[in-house]
This record gives structure tokens, C-alpha cells and sequence, in this order.
């Protein structure tokens, strides 16, 4: 049964919010990637690719112009305002991401060529062609690839995010002091938290036999 705007029991109260989850298995990246590659839906795949790859928000990914990626190669940097801080951010791009934007590129100079431009959102709309996607359609792209993935869990469009953080951490060990710089959170507790590891890492102190 369907409710009428403003009435879900469910939507988050004004001023509060959903915690969404990582995506914590390598294999369903994987999953994920292969899928919007058999689709065909390259926009979706460079989106997924950078986010994860990046430490951006969704809507600094979606700030990105055609212009600033068109001439990039790999471990060069890009540089964005965070949405936060307003402060400029220089981020390297490997190799792998650099492929995917490149790909995307080719794509959509093809299919778009009245509106592939340097101005022109690199993430366009599919509503507005002119317009770049928002931050709900992430949210909504973002759960659709999940689930057609079989993940479980609460995802949004901080998931992309929030997965970038989680694997420096457990994959990688990168040190949890860049990574809470990268994410610019103001303490390594809260990098933990919004990662979804703390309760892990806690877990794992009583593991230790002495």
C-alpha cells in the first residue's frame, strides 16, 4: 500500500537521516561492474567506478564538468570543492578510473554529440539532458545496482563513499589517519563509525588470547 507524500512512517523525520551501508564484498563490486558493463550503461559504471575509487560525495562527483576529465591520464589529479568545506580537494585518479571516464567519454560524445561540450555534466540527467544527474537518482541508481547484484544491506549514495573508506581500511590497511583526512572527518572515531567497522574492530580487541 502506498502512502501519500509526507505520510511514510518509514522517510527519515526533517533534520535526521539514513545510515546506509559499505559494500564490503570485493566480489560484489565485481558483480556490480560486470552488470552495468553487459547493460550497457557506461554513464552508470564510470559513476560507480569513480565513486568508489574517490573519497568524493555524490554531489562533488556530480558537480564534475566534461572539461575536467577530458585530457586526463592516469595518476593525474582532479581537483573539486567539497560541498562541506567549500575548500578545493586535489584527488590522483588511477589508472582503472581513468578508463572508465574515458569510456564514458566516447560514449557520450557519440550519443550526445549536441550536448557533449567542455561545460556540459559529465553525469547527465536522463530527464535533462542538460542537466546533471541528482543526488536522489544516485541514491535510487545506487540501491537498483545492489539489489540486481544481490547485496544486502542499506545502501545509498553514500555507499560509494563510504566503500572507498571501508577498503583502505580492511583491504588495503591504509592508515586510519589519512583515511579520516581523505574523508575530512574531524576524528578517527567518526571515520570508524561512518565506515561501519568500529563495532568489527572492537569485536576484534576481545579476539586476542594472552
Amino acid at each position: 500500500m502506498g502512502f501519500r507524500r509526507g505520510q511514510n512512517p518509514h522517510h527519515p523525520k526533517k533534520g535526521s537521516s539514513i545510515k546506509v551501508d559499505p559494500i564490503r564484498d570485493l566480489k560484489a563490486l565485481a558483480l556490480i561492474k560486470q552488470n552495468l558493463a553487459r547493460e550497457h550503461k557506461i554513464r552508470d559504471l564510470c559513476l560507480f567506478t569513480l565513486g568508489i575509487n574517490t573519497a568524493w560525495r555524490a554531489n562533488e562527483l556530480l558537480s564534475i564538468r566534461v572539461g575536467h576529465v577530458q585530457n586526463l591520464k592516469g595518476g593525474d589529479r582532479l581537483e573539486l570543492k567539497q560541498s562541506k568545506t567549500n575548500k578545493y580537494r586535489v584527488t590522483p585518479l588511477n589508472p582503472l578510473t581513468i578508463c572508465a571516464v574515458q569510456n564514458w567519454l566516447d560514449v557520450y560524445e557519440e550519443q550526445h554529440p549536441n550536448y557533449f561540450c567542455p561545460e556540459a555534466p559529465l553525469f547527465l540527467s536522463n530527464n535533462n539532458r542538460r542537466a546533471a544527474l541528482l543526488v536522489p537518482s544516485v541514491t535510487a541508481l545506487v540501491k537498483k545496482w545492489c539489489y540486481t547484484a544481490g547485496v544486502h544491506g542499506r545502501f545509498g549514495s553514500h555507499t560509494m563513499r563510504k566503500t572507498w573508506g571501508y577498503h583502505q581500511r580492511v583491504t588495503f590497511h591504509s592508515p586510519l589517519a589519512l583515511i579520516s583526512q581523505a574523508l575530512g572527518h574531524s576524528s578517527e572515531d567518526e571515520t570508524l563509525t561512518y565506515i561501519g567497522i568500529l563495532p568489527c574492530e572492537i569485536d576484534d580487541l576481545y579476539n586476542m588470547e594472552l
